[in-house]
């Protein structure tokens, strides 16, 4: 056992002896180690009961004659980061939690691991952790938060919260309105309860093989969670004596099937970054076309907040992730035989209940015919955007206006939120990429502003940044090459012309290329004083076509 490395013959004594000052005995040294990787805190909502579902790990562990051996990673809470400097180090994190379990686990040799995620970028930088790591490992997250309540009773997610701030700010809700709805809004722990990034790639590690059935769906405060994730610690043992690691889960076929899952859903379009950056770490990379093409071909059969009314939980009522790709194994389209960490995907489908054709659509009368992303290329995006078509306005899937120039987000939201952006508009926000922000920023205040005032049925955004899981409307981010890298972004000026046209995958900077030639030359990146881990970040990052991972890695 990998653990050995730590209690195994005379030259080890000493490292036993530390490890009974911990309390361990003679009979615990001879089992294996196991570690559990939490990334509670206080400043997160979907982390208040992580200690529950911790504890439940551990239990599980013991039950099927392991040693747990816990600790914390750091996790930053988009939602509380949101709109002002604290989003420049949101998926900047994502590297330091891959390298902060990497360090651990190679420091202190376990035998296998179970990770405890939730919410964003603690997700798929574990993921990545685990890949790199390569040991018998299971996920188990901390699962959705209930829906929160509306002033009129019906249900809302965090989105609408913030789309509350754009209404007061137009006069379409008074101030009181709006903190009494941020008095029911978030209702208790768990993960933000709509489609947004968390519960999206909570789902897509359950998908991909890395979760037991039920680890994107189940609500936070179900005993079914506690026990999910009893049987999370009892299953990681099993993976042990079966020698089963990541790489043997995380194939091209795997890759393949998360990918349907997230264009089935209609996922965060930040499942894009994460899954090109887990794809580089698993030594499988996918790329920007690849997805497009996975999107093209996968129907979109369930739509949920804030896309809609219907909110994850209600996928958990119906059979959950397993009923989805169910359904879409009627046409063919998911890899039955792909390993997980509980069998096969088709052992998992073929003990899933059918689609109810309501929340999860039946395939042959889907919600849309492509998926819920949407690759989009041309001279504005030469490597490649994202949006999530999904959640856009049927009249916004075709717009062409004027270019709204900003060269940060907060002077976006001085202008929608001052009434300075009006209907056609296309607003563009730069130098908020990878490298530019540096840190890629979400962008959900414009947006859900733009939504709040009215125009998200009429204006559209385009930015280098990219978006919450909580965003809809005709939002494009992941804008590819960067402002800050040169890119055509940094080329557009007040009034230019921008052409969208998302059936058709296309993003145009109408001027004539004479004279980008002569603004190319022109250009010159603004100069920035950056200092501690963002300068350190913005010096090795890629862009986002590539995931925004370390340059080391491509």
């Amino acid at each position: 056992m990998r653990s050995d490395l730590l209690k195994e013959g005379i030259s080890r004594a000493p490292h036993r002896s530390l490890l009974k000052a911990l309390g361990l005995t003679d009979a615990e040294m001879a089992r294996p180690f196991i570690g559990v990787v939490c990334s509670k805190s206080d400043f997160i909502p979907g982390h208040t009961h992580l200690n529950t579902i911790a504890d439940a790990v551990e239990a599980g562990i013991r039950n099927a004659g392991g040693v747990p051996f816990r600790f914390d990673t750091i996790g930053v809470c988009d939602g509380l980061a949101m709109n002002h400097k604290g989003m420049k180090y949101s998926l900047s994190s994502r590297e330091l939690i891959a390298d902060s379990v990497e360090i651990m686990l190679t420091a202190h040799p376990l035998d296998a691991v179970v990770f405890i995620p939730n919410c964003d970028k603690i997700v798929p930088g574990m993921l990545m952790a685990a890949c790199r790591l390569n040991l018998p490992s299971i996920f188990v997250s901390g699962g959705p938060m209930m829906p929160g309540r509306d002033l009129a009773g019906g249900r809302i997610g965090l989105s609408e919260m913030f789309e509350a701030v754009g209404a007061t700010a137009a006069g379409k809700m008074t101030e009181c309105d709006l903190h009494r709805l941020e008095d029911s809004a978030c209702p208790g722990c768990g993960s933000c309860s709509g489609m947004y990034t968390a519960n999206s790639m909570n789902c897509l590690t359950e998908a991909i093989g890395m979760a037991l059935p039920g680890n994107g769906t189940i609500p936070a405060v179900h005993a079914a969670r506690v026990r999910l994730a009893k049987a999370t610690g009892e299953r990681v043992m099993e993976l042990l004596k079966e020698n089963i690691r990541p790489s043997d889960i995380l194939t091209d076929k795997a890759f393949d099937n998360a990918l349907r899952a997230d264009m089935a859903i209609g996922c965060s379009s930040n499942t894009v970054l994460h899954l090109l950056a887990i794809s580089y770490a698993a030594g499988r990379p996918v790329s920007l076309k690849h997805i497009d093409d996975i999107g093209k071909s996968t129907p979109q059969i369930c739509k949920l907040n804030p896309a809609s009314s219907v909110f994850i939980t209600d996928l958990n009522d119906v059979g959950g992730i397993p009923s989805m790709l169910k359904e879409l194994d009627k046409k063919g389209l998911i890899h039955r035989d792909a390993l997980t960490v509980s069998g096969t995907v088709g052992d998992r489908m073929d003990a899933a209940p059918n689609a109810d054709g309501d929340i999860i659509h039946f395939i042959g009368s889907p919600i849309r015919a492509d998926g819920g992303i949407a690759v989009l290329f041309g001279n504005l995006a030469e490597t490649g955007a994202v949006v999530k078509q999904g959640a856009v306005a049927p009249e916004m899937m075709q717009h062409t206006g004027p270019a709204r120039v900003f060269e940060s987000e907060e002077a976006a939201n001085e202008a929608i939120l001052g009434g300075k952006i009006k209907a056609g508009d296309v607003v563009v926000i730069r130098y908020e990429g990878p490298k530019g922000g540096p840190g890629m920023r979400e962008m959900l205040s414009p947006t859900s502003n733009i939504i709040g005032m009215g125009l998200g049925s009429s204006v559209a955004l385009i930015t280098d940044g990219r978006f919450s899981g909580a965003t809809r409307g005709a939002s494009i981010g992941h804008v590819s090459p960067e402002a800050a890298a040169g890119g055509t972004i940094a080329l557009v000026e007040e009034g230019d012309t921008i052409a969208i046209d998302i059936p058709a995958r296309k993003l145009e900077l109408l001027v004539d290329e004479e004279i980008l030639a002569a603004r190319r030359a022109a250009w010159k990146a603004p100069e920035r004083e950056l200092t501690g881990y963002n300068r350190r970040y913005a010096q090795h990052v890629t862009d986002a076509a590539t995931g925004a991972v370390f340059d080391d890695l491509i």
